[in-house]
């Protein structure tokens, strides 16, 4: 295989999570060596209609999974296994940015390939110490968001830059230190270690969706804030649950005034659903 699109489907197409993992990293370090291209004269990306998943977890909606506390085994257990379920799909988000988008610099395919390594590594990490708490990845149910996500900006990588990134997965962002807080609080230090290297490398990922976003911007000659208010009141209100951090998103490449967006978008979803 000397083709990156190549090696992107195969890691999309891959079913067992280890095995999908693995080739991530494999692919990423071949390409830093130079031995899978980019070529000019690829075939169209065929449609992806649902990455390969293996029979476990099954997928369920949001509402329908349990809320556990962190205070046991159980609930630090099922916690992990959906953090390790978002980088799971997060190495699919990857490699479907480098193998659905064609024609652009060669930096976009270095940075989705980067992102990718980092999610699998992630994933890895984070099965390893679900399995120190005698459970694996695939025994709790857990929902598809990103996935479904992906495919409604699978037309447009302007939107697919403003809303996986830097709405979904700018997501963990806010949430993450709190919970760091509370483990450190109950002593789950190597739990932290992990969720500190998780969230100091996420605030690169969604940089690089920042990045390409105004890129996209720039090149069609799209003012970016109007374009991210309308993207945000189409797709992506209800995925927005403050409070946000503010620092870690602007080191991400938000402005101030696309968090005022944020926060006044939030907060009108908010209102539309307690009436």
């Amino acid at each position: 295989m000397d083709s990156l699109f190549e090696a992107a489907r195969q890691c999309l197409d891959t079913a067992d999570p280890a095995e999908k993992a693995a080739l991530a990293r494999q692919h990423a370090a071949a390409f830093l060596r130079g031995e899978l291209g980019i070529p000019e004269d690829a075939a169209p990306p065929e449609p992806i209609r649902m990455p390969g998943r293996p029979p476990r977890p099954q997928l369920v909606h949001p509402r329908d999974l349990p809320r556990r506390g962190l205070g046991s085994d159980e609930g630090r257990a099922a916690f992990l296994h959906a953090i390790a379920h978002i980088e799971l799909n997060a190495i699919d988000l990857a490699w479907d940015a480098v193998y659905r988008f064609r024609g652009l610099p060669a930096q976009f395919y270095r940075d989705w390939v980067q992102v990718a390594d980092d999610e699998a590594r992630h994933f890895l990490m984070l099965r390893a110490r679900l399995q120190e708490f005698g459970r694996d990845y695939g025994d709790f149910d857990a929902h598809n968001g990103l996935w479904e996500m992906t495919e409604k900006t699978a037309h447009d990588g302007l939107a697919r830059m403003a809303l996986v990134p830097r709405v979904l997965e700018a997501r963990g962002l806010d949430v993450t230190p709190g919970i760091i807080q509370r483990l450190s609080a109950l002593g789950d230090l190597r739990t932290v270690e992990i969720l500190e290297t998780i969230l100091r490398e996420e605030v690169a990922h969604v940089a690089a969706g920042s990045r390409w976003y105004r890129w996209y911007c720039e090149r069609d000659g799209i003012e970016p804030r109007a374009r991210f208010r309308e993207l945000l009141q189409e797709y992506a209100g209800g995925y927005l649950h403050g409070p946000f951090n503010i620092q870690a998103r602007l080191l991400a490449g938000f402005d101030e005034d696309e968090l005022a967006l944020l926060e006044h978008v939030e907060a009108a979803h908010s209102d539309s659903r307690s009436r």
